[in-house]
């Protein structure tokens, strides 16, 4: 479960993380309650689960009443990289020296926890990590070990907080440490830690999250009463609301070619493949989405997730990569070719399946006969046919 960043602060509040006052708000008249609170100037800022927000017009500085309402008013209606934005959040605003990044997340490459720190804070730390990969510094943590003072002070010493407060700096490691580890997160990630204050008198310098995102596991949401607070209505991106209803594990991303697999992996090796064959392809197609059918996914469960995805307006195609084990290929098919039939607007449905059953279900594929199902043997095959479908749709729609 993702959060907004209003819902990331309040997270690092518990910890004694340092955040700016702010205030939620809904609608133009609630901003201007919130900004009169807050002070001036403000920050008024959406809030949707994607980064990218400033550079979007997502972010406006307000010195005045009037101010605070009119960038609320021009922020409120904006769809931000797919996202709509129903909030925004109205912040103080600081007076920043310097920014920095750090992050903890899981990593599943490495199958441990990884510190993540940079003094380049503020900007694309994927950026920064290829043009000054030693600017970056990382810090591994196996799954048994633990994260002291000590190991947080050392690292606040190698990012280099330029004349901030090593020892705050350090607390502040540790103490997103604890978040993440009480809260059962994927990720907690700071960006940017600001240096604040006034630049002449070193006694008002401090460290503060100014921005904040944090996703928590799912799987462990049944030992945390605390989180029903994050799961309003409006909180859900109506596709995920759906698909959770339905039991399904599904992301709502910003792409064009609809993902459907069984089993994480390899739903994630999908959508490498498809980013990867746009970027191949130079069109720039990337995943719509994230869909995990499961083991043993039924007809039922295969129909009803290519109606989540085929109701999404982005998808242009849909690629259907499943690996037969406990799952029969012959009800994923079975479930495609009922959702054929009980969809009125199809879009090309490219298919790759392997394993149980396999042959079965591509025979019903080929026996159906659909002008919109496209069979391929392997992943890279299928997912290069899936983004060149997608492209050529996108292209077709611009010059209309």
């Amino acid at each position: 479960m993702d959060l907004y960043e209003y819902q990331a602060r309040q997270l690092l509040d518990e910890q004694g993380i340092p955040t700016p006052s702010g205030i939620y708000a809904s609608n133009a008249d609630e901003v201007a309650q919130a900004a009169d609170t807050i002070g001036y100037p403000c920050v008024i800022k959406a809030q949707v689960k994607i980064g990218h927000r400033g550079q979007a017009g997502g972010v406006k500085i307000a010195h005045t009443r009037d101010e605070a309402v009119a960038a609320a008013n021009a922020i409120f209606p904006m769809v931000i990289h797919g996202h709509q934005v129903r909030g925004v959040l109205v912040a103080e605003a600081k007076n920043v020296i310097h920014e920095y990044y750090v992050s903890i997340s899981v990593d599943r490459t490495s199958r441990d926890f990884d510190v993540l720190a940079t003094a380049n804070g503020g900007t694309e730390v994927e950026e920064i990590a290829k043009a000054h990969p030693e600017s970056v510094k990382r810090l591994h943590i196996n799954a048994l070990d633990t994260f002291d003072l000590d190991a947080a002070t050392e690292m606040a010493r190698n990012i280099g907080f330029y004349h901030a407060d090593v020892d705050q700096a350090a607390r502040i490691l540790l103490n997103m440490w604890q978040c993440f580890k009480t809260n059962d997160a994927t990720l907690v990630e700071i960006n940017p830690l600001a240096k604040i204050g006034d630049p002449q008198d070193e006694s008002s310098k401090s460290l503060c999250a100014l921005d904040a995102k944090i996703s928590l596991d799912d799987n462990a949401s049944y030992r945390h009463d605390g989180w029903k607070r994050f799961e309003g209505a409006t909180q859900l991106d109506p596709y995920e609301r759906k698909a959770k209803e339905l039991g399904l594990h599904y992301v709502h991303l910003t792409g064009q070619v609809g993902v459907i697999g069984n089993g994480a992996g390899l739903v994630m090796s999908s959508l490498d493949a498809v980013s990867g064959a746009g970027e191949e392809q130079g069109t720039g197609i990337k995943p719509a989405n994230f869909l995990d059918i499961g083991g043993g996914a039924s007809a039922e469960v295969m129909r009803n997730s290519l109606e989540i995805v085929l109701s999404d307006p982005q998808v242009r195609s849909v690629f259907v990569n499943v690996y037969g084990g406990i799952t029969s290929c012959e009800q994923v098919a079975a479930g495609i070719l009922g959702a054929l039939q009980a969809i009125e607007t199809v879009k090309p449905i490219v298919v790759r399946f392997d394993g149980n059953a396999a042959q079965e279900g591509l025979r019903m594929l080929a026996d159906a006969n659909d002008p919109n199902l496209h069979v391929y043997d392997t992943m890279e095959e299928a997912a290069q046919q899936a983004a060149r479908i997608a492209a050529a749709s996108s292209s077709k729609e611009a010059t209309k």
